[in-house]
């Protein structure tokens, strides 16, 4: 008797994605010696629906749970390291939809953008003198209707986006406010000039009396937000440890040149070069493993009852803990893997138009982001002492107290 395979659905998606991310991967290289943004690859991407993950499928998406979004974050990670990230302002905005959608609030608009190609960028960190405990930008009313005004930098994906997830407070209240960055008043800069991620759009954008399409109180915002920003992040050091492997593979597979005092005559026979070789392998391993790991955390958040308040406090805890975590380790072993590819190579490995180096620069700056090395004490306050992790944390300038080091 012949027995039927059946496609699970991330097989499928897998399966409808991997063209899209075959052509994407051909430019991604060129795309960062050359710091173009990637807007026809996000393009695609929205246009074959990557947008609807986590959309319901009654409402036209694909329904999947957070493991299967990680595994497809890590897909795209690996295709071309700035696309995971530059839709992780989406990814976390549309989870809050599917959050309103579960306590019985009509988000259905919302849902048909998704399924319409629409995608949202996040507009939450302000910069210079503002302060670390105090948001500037701020929601008013104009002729009777709600705007907004601000500048925000590291608004990451914005630039691609037709909608924007602006951190914002209304007199003193924290609120999230969503704008149509197609219409007047919204100005969005490619402005990020860091060495690594360089076509995430992760620069400034300037609200001026934009007109505000949905307001959120921030208090209504889903509370394990801040896990899944850090999951995005996990996922992309995956994709880029996913990456390294392929490319040392190619390298070492095709080095003819070799030195005199190696230990084999063949680059890809030499034992320490495959031994380095099988050592990026396992991190590469161990990046997806981790980020599938806490993104089953995630889904055990995004099942709780949403008027459940304790078991969503509880399972949000329990996300934060297990991304941070994943963060310590993670963060190092892509780094180290991204470095570690030029020992099995020669100097040419280092040859500019290679573009090996992004790999590393790609890494070291998404572990920059919300820094790895307060990880650790986060999990180590929480061990010790019980110290609940920090949620949705800001950064801005703080004051130094009389007591404080000089």
């Amino acid at each position: 008797m012949t027995e039927t395979l059946v496609e699970n659905p991330l097989q499928r998606a897998r399966a409808h994605f991997a063209p899209v991310l075959a052509e994407i991967a051909e430019g991604t290289r060129e795309r960062d010696l050359d710091r173009v943004l990637p807007v026809d690859a996000v393009d695609a991407l929205k246009r074959a629906g990557f947008g609807t993950l986590r959309v319901p499928v009654e409402f036209g998406g694909w329904g999947l749970d957070w493991v299967d979004v990680t595994a497809l974050w890590i897909d795209v990670a690996a295709a071309d390291a700035n696309l995971a990230q530059a839709l992780r302002g989406h990814f976390v905005f549309a989870e809050d939809v599917l959050f309103r959608h579960r306590r019985g609030e009509n988000v259905q608009r919302w849902f048909e953008r998704f399924v319409a190609g629409e995608i949202a960028g996040n507009a939450w960190t302000e910069t210079g003198s503002t302060s670390i405990d105090r948001v500037q930008t701020e929601v008013t009313t104009v002729d009777g209707k709600l705007v907004v005004n601000g500048r925000k930098y590291y608004t990451t994906g914005t630039i691609f986006a037709e909608w924007a997830d602006v951190y914002a407070r209304v007199d003193e209240d924290p609120v999230i406010a969503l704008v149509d960055t197609r219409r007047p008043g919204v100005t969005v800069h490619d402005d990020w000039d860091g060495f690594g991620q360089r076509g995430t759009g992760t620069g400034t954008a300037e609200f001026e009396n934009a007109a505000v399409d949905d307001l959120v109180p921030f208090h209504r915002r889903h509370p394990y937000q801040t896990a899944l920003y850090q999951l995005n992040h996990l996922a992309s050091l995956a994709g880029i440890t996913r990456a390294v492997l392929a490319d040392v593979t190619r390298e070492v597979q095709g080095r003819e040149r070799n030195f005199s005092h190696a230990n084999a005559s063949r680059v890809r026979d030499d034992p320490q070069v495959l031994a380095r070789v099988g050592e990026i392998w396992a991190a590469a391993y161990t990046t997806e493993a981790l980020a599938l790991k806490v993104a089953e955390a995630a889904d055990a958040a995004a099942t709780v009852d949403p008027y459940d308040t304790e078991g969503l406090a509880q399972a949000s805890e329990r996300v934060e803990l297990e991304s941070s975590a994943a963060q310590v380790t993670a963060s190092q072993l892509a780094i180290d893997a991204a470095s570690n590819l030029f020992d099995t190579l020669g100097a040419s490995g280092t040859s500019t138009p290679k573009g090996l180096d992004r790999h590393w620069r790609n890494a070291r700056t998404v572990a920059s982001h919300n820094p790895r090395i307060f990880k650790a004490k986060v999990l180590g306050a929480f061990q010790v002492n019980g110290t609940p992790p920090p949620y949705a944390w800001g950064i801005g300038r703080t004051e130094r107290s009389e007591t404080s080091p000089s």
